[in-house]
């Protein structure tokens, strides 16, 4: 049985690994994007001096408003806890479009393009920088090819595992430790064992999570098996929508009035008639409460807590966190981190091992 698992494990390797490599390395490096960008960026991100008096919604607004091309609309502002963080006014198109506004002195201070070492980061790490086909229904092959590396990437660290078990404690100690003293050979080897076996259940709940994006049945399956199917097309039947013009002073009313309630809460996004807050801390960093205001007075008309929020939008919130490591703040985002790099390196020096192995056979 152990001699085929060692096949399966080799000959899935072969043809996948270095797609695996390209996955694991390209969403280590995307992990911290948001602290590298915001740090060669930081104009954009952060007021040089904090004020004594911010401007109002409106203002900030009516500032913007003379910059937006035909087409473009605002669609919210979103206010950080940290005082030091410029307002953020997000634009409906592009996608993720947005421009910065120095909430004290109300200068605007333009768009911030995504770097493009990361956007083509993001792109080989989702579709092996493929691009979208445009016929509908056509196989996104670049999606495809990742989809089914992470599935054999399960697979290689559950085989992985099982070929791993030691027999004795004297194996056990062997297989567990990273020599760096006995050869190159040997450093390699234990990097693919000991590493491998250190890296596996953050590699899995990285590989296991991803899948989602990447086949709809994986993404319906999951949310099947914990009972939250179908969740999506009711949570959006009920998302409020606008109507009609939000009076200047409204936004100021309904922020304060939600923001009272909290002793202390993540980023709030104001949009012209609802209102979002992050409860911020350790866990689902997605999670929010949602309120709907009156677009006139600026009232609020009702509230849906998290802890009432659909079971589906929780578990997209936490798939993501499991994803990328941050449910648990900078240390378990630094372990996925690490886990991630090591992960890219398991085909490579598994390439390494069995092309010497091959190689003394034939000698």
């Amino acid at each position: 049985m152990k001699k085929l698992i060692k096949k399966l494990h080799l000959w899935l390797s072969l043809p996948l690994g270095i797609v695996i490599s390209i996955t694991c390395f390209t969403g280590a490096v995307l992990i911290f994007e948001k602290e590298i960008t915001e740090s060669i960026q930081r104009r954009y991100y952060y007021v040089d001096s904090v004020g004594d008096q911010k401007i109002s919604f409106a203002d900030a607004i009516s500032a913007v408003e003379p910059l937006l091309e035909e087409g473009q609309r605002i669609t919210g502002i979103v206010v950080s806890p940290d005082a030091s963080r410029t307002w953020k006014v997000s634009l409906s198109s592009p996608k993720h479009a947005a421009v910065y506004v120095n909430q004290y002195s109300g200068e605007v201070l333009g768009s911030p393009k995504r770097l493009s070492f990361f956007s083509t980061m993001f792109r080989l790490h989702r579709w092996l920088m493929d691009t979208r086909p445009a016929e509908k229904g056509a196989i996104y092959w670049g999606k495809m090819i990742v989809g089914i590396s992470t599935l054999a990437c399960v697979i290689l660290l559950l085989t992985g595992v099982v070929l791993w078990i030691p027999k004795s404690v004297q194996m056990f100690k062997n297989r567990s430790k990273i020599s760096v003293t006995r050869g190159w050979r040997r450093f390699l080897y234990d990097l693919h064992v000991a590493g491998g076996i250190y890296a596996t259940l953050f590699v899995l709940a990285m590989a296991l999570t991803g899948l989602t994006w990447s086949f709809e049945w994986y993404r319906e399956g999951l949310y099947k098996i914990f009972g939250a199917e179908g969740a999506s097309k009711v949570a959006a039947s009920k998302q409020p929508r606008s109507s009609g013009v939000t009076a200047p002073a409204a936004y100021e009313v309904a922020y304060d009035e939600v923001v009272s309630r909290y002793d202390s809460h993540g980023d709030v996004t104001i949009t012209p008639n609802t209102i979002s807050v992050k409860l911020g801390g350790m866990g689902n960093p997605r999670a929010a409460d949602k309120y709907t205001y009156n677009p006139s007075s600026g009232a609020i008309e009702s509230v849906t807590l998290y802890d009432d929020a659909p079971r589906r939008q929780k578990m997209s919130g936490w798939i993501y966190s499991l994803h990328v490591g941050n449910w648990g703040g900078m240390i378990t985002r630094i372990l996925w981190f690490l886990a991630a790099m090591l992960g890219a390196t398991l085909p490579i020096t598994g390439y390494y091992l069995w092309i010497k192995r091959s190689f003394a056979g034939k000698k």
